[in-house]
């Protein structure tokens, strides 16, 4: 059986994924899937040994300039290649309309979520065979149901039992050899939304205590403002390294390698849980029971302040004057993180450090 998935971006999105490929591939002996992805995840699908073409797309970039994109012949070139296999059947696990829109080109039947479980209802309207998916459930499990009912096997347990199925030597064959990737703990401190960022003051002293208990601490960074970041973390503390600059292959050998990670709601903490690596994950806005990290040895720490998690991208909540004599209301911002205190997250590392 050949199937044609669609799951375009974001990076967690695509990561989270891999446990329904994994599911499909036991369930039934030979199916094998090409993969459409956001050119900049390229790489994370071709990990699976159950993907054997990766299609990439620039749905991001062709949005910013619809014409150039038409004119230079790229979209063309996308569509041909949905066309020119054939399909025993096409998935769209992104459940969007923008995902939705390249199954026009797809080879039917085409299975997706219904209008009442995709993210953007409109979606459910142009599939052959919606399918019903409660929501409410961590993404994970949603799509392992999704992917047992479009290809006809018993729905997993909504557990932790799934797998990744990620080939380690396809994963560590797309690093540079060169680079010098050692053990220590990374510190994944970079995210989209300002509220979903622990405080730097934090970063900081977390990494001054792995240093005074002679533990490493890698930082990698994926633009410039996280490269700045890194360096002012890492700044006079000696074994706290700012990691040059990484393609996804190269980050992705230094999480393979690692002791364990302290993350942010972030895709590289993901991709530390696909690799199983023990990784702490902070939460401040956002709901770990939803998007966070999935696998056995994840640790989730989320904030119990009043309004957390608000979901929201900018902070909107109003400091009380006992919040202003008890925290530095500039360095320590979103004050939902002051539940989550350095302290803490030491102690939790230090025992995922030592088991």
């Amino acid at each position: 059986m050949r199937v044609l998935l669609i799951k375009t971006s974001s990076l967690g999105d695509v990561i989270h994924t891999l446990p329904a490929v994994t599911d499909a591939t036991r369930a039934i002996p030979g199916i094998r899937f090409d993969w459409v992805v956001e050119e900049s995840f390229a790489e994370i699908p071709a990990w699976h040994p159950a993907v054997d073409r990766v299609i990439p797309v620039a749905l991001r970039r062709w949005r910013k300039s619809v014409l150039r994109s038409w004119l230079s012949g790229e979209w063309r070139q996308m569509t041909q290649q949905l066309t020119a296999a054939r399909y025993d059947l096409t998935i769209d696990a992104q459940g969007l309309i923008k995902s939705a829109i390249l199954c026009r080109y797809a080879t039917v039947p085409v299975h997706g979520f219904n209008r009442d479980c995709a993210r953007e209802p409109l979606a459910g309207r142009f599939y052959t065979d919606p399918h019903p998916v409660a929501k409410g459930r961590h993404a994970v499990a949603r799509l392992r149901e999704l992917f047992a009912r479009s290809l006809g096997y018993p729905v997993p347990a909504d557990d932790a039992s799934g797998d990744y199925g990620l080939d380690r030597d396809r994963v560590l064959a797309g690093a540079d050899a060169g680079n010098d990737v050692k053990s220590g703990v990374l510190f994944l401190h970079g995210t989209t939304w300002t509220t979903k960022h622990w405080p730097e003051r934090y970063w900081r002293e977390l990494a001054q205590r792995c240093t005074d208990a002679g533990v490493a601490v890698r930082l990698p960074w994926g633009n410039d403002g996280e490269r700045e970041r890194a360096e002012r973390i890492a700044a006079g503390i000696p074994l706290a390294t700012v990691l040059p600059k990484l393609p996804l292959a190269g980050i992705a050998a230094e999480l393979a390698n690692a002791r364990a990670c302290v993350a942010v709601d972030t895709g590289l903490g993901h991709l530390a849980a696909a690799l199983d690596v023990p990784t702490i994950s902070l939460f401040g806005a956002t709901h770990p029971g939803l998007t966070g990290a999935w696998g056995a040895q994840q640790t989730h720490l989320a904030s119990d302040f009043p309004c957390a998690p608000c979901l929201k991208k900018q902070c909107a909540y109003t400091p009380t004057e006992s919040d202003r004599e008890r925290f530095d209301l500039v360095a320590e911002q979103p004050l939902c993180f002051t539940r989550l205190s350095p302290e803490r997250v030491w102690e939790r590392l230090t025992g995922m450090l030592q088991s």
